[in-house]
């Protein structure tokens, strides 16, 4: 399939139907449940709906979609081949979100879209060991998390802390009221302000 996104594959469900026929039936038909091939015809007629083929070895009736990612889904064929188009194109990966806005499609159906399509790129055989069967793999020795002697406290409380050392400290404190029920201390606190106060102006009216 070619990159343009103007494919009328990715836009009709019938010419979405003949390219998946053609790319995985080139030679006609093949049972998906008994592997035939000569005992495979079309099926015709308006309640069946173009694509569907019957198996006489083994009396099954399928489309191309069943053994396929595609198979027992509502969403059209033309948008399961887009999404496939889109995800495995994409260098860095797409979102379900901007799947679903791009197919117009509910995010509920792209999320499970793009769950079927990760799934079957996966590895048909399992990786083996990293390095290679009976290798050795060295890594660095590090530590991560815990609590133990030396290690720096990133926690919330330890920053707080430390913030809150930088905070500039008021030349003069008010003590509190329940040190002072009488408010002696607020009449002398109020009295050296206005002494400091006096002595300033007059410090700038005699040089």
């Amino acid at each position: 399939m070619s990159c343009d996104l103007t494919n009328p594959a990715f836009t009709d469900e019938n010419k979405a139907r003949e390219f998946l026929e053609a790319s995985r039936w080139p030679e006609g038909a093949v049972c998906p449940f008994c592997g035939q091939m000569e005992t495979v015809k079309a099926l015709g007629g308006k309640s069946m709906g173009p694509g569907w083929y019957f198996c006489n070895e083994c009396r099954e009736k399928f489309t191309v979609r069943v053994g396929t990612l595609y198979e027992r889904s509502h969403i059209p064929l033309h948008k399961w081949l887009f999404a496939t188009h889109l995800i495995v194109s994409s260098k860095k990966g797409m979102s379900a979100l901007q799947l679903s806005r791009m197919l117009g499609i509910t995010y509920k159906s792209s999320w499970f879209m793009c769950h079927r399509i990760r799934a079957a790129m996966t590895p048909a055989e399992k990786p083996g060991p990293l390095g290679g069967e009976g290798k050795i793999v060295e890594a660095d020795e590090t530590y991560i998390g815990g609590k133990g002697k030396g290690r720096t406290n990133t926690s919330a409380s330890a920053t707080r802390k430390t913030s809150a050392a930088w905070v500039s400290k008021p030349l003069l404190r008010l003590p509190s009221a329940a040190a002072s029920p009488d408010h002696s201390a607020l009449r002398l606190f109020q009295a050296r302000r206005c002494a400091r106060s006096l002595s300033l102006r007059s410090a700038e009216n005699h040089p």
